[in-house]
């Protein structure tokens, strides 16, 4: 049996791989769209020109997407987070997100945005039952920011962080990518928002998504430093961390501080042996992780006349096709340290 890609296991109703790992959380797509153009997402051709964007008939329609989720539910996938792209650029997204309710046993569901349409929807999410966010915020610096994100909407991130706040969600994380040379420098002032406010700051290394992306070295900053950098403002006093909210490490700096700060560290640190996760890809292709290319066409089993059934066994392979673990340290040294899809299709 290969090691990095065993072969499925057949005739087993459950989502667990070769690895004893339980599959329950599937990050979701909903669209390749988004209103920014962030530099570790869109390649610097891209950034100047248009954005190639899949065509509406590419993209799996709601009630197919629907129709995977009530499947995959009884399978065991307890925890759903809604991606993009951005996804709430997405024609309708509230008809969507209000059906998801309607599904049972699904009582998890999660939402990651650029945070520039959430003023506009953050009480139709909390109707609907969405009580955690995560928010991208790589910068403090309206100016920087729209040489991060190719866009002057600093105050409207902001004003939906303060709409999402005064509502009470149940958790705002804020999710700022760490380069080198680039928001380095902001590292304590971000960290000081978890000293005003009852977020989670998470600094999330940066990682080498697509062929052409903007990752080097030079950018790169670990997580171990970063912890460095921050532990200059106090003492860093680790938290318990429940299984269900991710592989960040999780503190509190001093032990008073209202909200707390995470460290996420895909590349120095990675957590491959406690992954749970799947990914569906805008365009419908399941990924069993997200460092890999490996991916199987669910979209074509939906449209080409499958059945539930059929739908449940392509989940089940993509779970026994997850590989041990993404190895990503390896193959940058060795000069192939990328993945070749676009995070924006992928969902992150």
């Amino acid at each position: 049996m290969n090691d990095q890609y065993p072969q499925p296991l057949n005739g087993l109703n459950r989502l667990t791989d070769c690895f004893s790992r339980t599959i329950s959380y599937l990050r979701l797509s909903l669209t390749d769209r988004c209103n920014l153009r962030c530099l570790y997402c869109v390649t610097g051709d891209e950034r100047n020109g248009m954005l190639a964007k899949l065509n509406h008939n590419e993209i799996l329609r709601y009630e197919e997407l629907l129709r995977i989720l009530r499947v995959a539910v009884p399978m065991g996938i307890t925890k759903l987070r809604l991606t993009g792209g951005e996804p709430l650029v997405r024609r309708d997204v509230m008809y969507f997100v209000n059906q998801l309710s309607q599904i049972d046993n699904l009582h998890d569901i999660r939402l990651t945005t650029n945070g520039v349409l959430l003023s506009r929807y953050a009480e139709e999410l909390m109707a609907a039952g969405i009580r955690k966010i995560n928010i991208s915020l790589d910068t403090l610096r309206p100016g920087r920011f729209q040489e991060i994100t190719g866009k002057d909407c600093f105050d409207a991130v902001w004003g939906g962080i303060m709409k999402a706040l005064s509502l009470g969600f149940s958790s705002v994380k804020l999710n700022m990518v760490v380069m080198r040379g680039i928001n380095d420098d902001e590292l304590h002032d971000v960290a000081a928002l978890a000293l005003e406010n009852q977020v989670q700051v998470r600094f999330i290394e940066f990682m080498p998504i697509g062929s052409s992306s903007n990752w080097n070295r030079d950018v790169f900053m670990s997580s171990d430093e970063i912890m460095e950098r921050i532990a200059e403002m106090g003492e860093l006093v680790p938290l318990a961390q429940d299984s269900a909210d991710g592989p960040a490490l999780v503190f509190r700096l001093g032990d008073n501080a209202p909200g707390t700060l995470g460290f996420i560290s895909p590349i120095s640190h990675h957590f491959c042996d406690s992954c749970n996760r799947l990914r569906l890809t805008a365009e419908g292709k399941l990924r069993p992780c997200l460092l890999h290319d490996e991916e199987i066409d669910l979209k074509q089993v939906v449209r080409g006349g499958g059945s539930d059934g059929d739908i449940r066994e392509a989940l089940l392979l993509a779970v026994h096709n997850k590989p041990r673990g993404h190895q990503l340290a390896e193959r940058i040294k060795e000069q192939n340290g990328e993945c070749h899809g676009r995070m924006s299709r992928i969902g992150g």
